[in-house]
């Protein structure tokens, strides 16, 4: 019986990301492991939706592979995640998601129509038609500086602004640095979703130009639920261990409320409902033929005299 994608595990019902550093992983029986000072860490990689290797990190071919066949996404990254470098692919089945994201991207009216409906989702609301974008932008950043603000207010901390230099990390406040490492692991787990969903990263609505820029647009509907109050949670308590702190700050609001499955849905009312993609049994058979007419089979003469 041929299966079909429903009866697979979804991105919303992994357990999130994790992050590791000074680590050896190496494959277990179907599973994977990591072996560190501390001793022996069981990895439940068919429940994870993105696995981060940090620094000092070696992992095994067998365990890239048994990472790649459970749907998890390997990125590699810097020092407390901080950095992002590369991130390896986990399976897609259909490029249904991505053409649609192409599509729409593609086309000034739509990818309007979609920028307007991210500052929407940010806002909670819909919004009213007769805003222009740099009028919908200083609404944004007016509801930003607020959040911060009251953030401020309620963990008492100081807070100066949103500002630090990338070649001098140390040299800023515990709230800012908090922020870029509850930032970071946010983009992890957009980064996995869109991976696993079969989305590109690259083809950003409202940011542009970069990689990641659909995960910085994705990111930003949940970044004042989750990584500010992480953040100035975390640097409530101190300056020492301040990152580390904020992404398990973050990792507790995320778990709490089911970032997997929000971004999941969030997808959903940007570009709408999709169909179930048929599951690909042989991933190395040839794809459709693009045709005027509609796909044609791949991998089969068409017309003309055999060879």
């Amino acid at each position: 019986m041929t299966p079909n994608l429903k009866a697979l595990a979804r991105f919303d019902d992994s357990i999130g990301f994790l992050y590791l550093e000074h680590a050896v992983i190496e494959r277990e029986d179907s599973s994977v492991a990591a072996f560190t000072a501390e001793g022996r860490i069981s990895l439940p990689a068919a429940g994870l939706s993105s696995l981060l290797l940090g620094p000092g990190v070696r992992i095994t071919h067998a365990a890239i592979t048994v990472l790649a066949q459970s749907g998890c996404t390997v990125a590699w990254v810097g020092e407390d995640g901080l950095r992002f470098y590369a991130a390896g692919q986990a399976k897609t089945r259909s490029s249904a998601s991505m053409e649609r994201q192409c599509r729409l991207w593609a086309d000034p009216v739509m990818r309007e129509a979609i920028v307007r409906r991210l500052y929407g989702l940010r806002f909670g609301e819909v919004l009213p038609a007769g805003l222009t974008l740099q009028q919908i932008r200083g609404r944004e950043g007016a509801r930003v500086r607020d959040a911060y603000a009251a953030a401020a207010q309620r963990w008492g901390v100081a807070w100066g602004g949103r500002q630090y230099e990338r070649k001098t990390w140390a040299a800023a406040d515990p709230v800012n640095r908090a922020l870029s490492a509850a930032n970071a692991a946010l983009y992890a787990v957009c980064l996995a979703g869109l991976h696993a969903l079969g989305y590109s990263p690259a083809l950003g609505f409202i940011h542009t130009g970069k990689q990641l820029s659909f995960v910085y647009d994705l990111a930003d509907v949940f970044k004042l639920e989750l990584t500010v109050p992480a953040a100035f949670e975390a640097a409530a308590a101190g300056a020492a261990g301040v990152e580390a702190r904020a992404r398990q700050h973050f990792r507790v609001l995320a778990h709490e409320q089911g970032l997997p499955t929000r971004v999941e849905a969030t997808l959903g009312k940007l570009f709408g409902a999709t169909e179930e993609a048929p599951f690909d049994s042989d991933g190395a058979a040839p794809g459709a033929l693009w045709s005027p007419e509609g796909p044609v089979a791949g991998g089969v003469q068409h017309g003309g005299d055999a060879a």
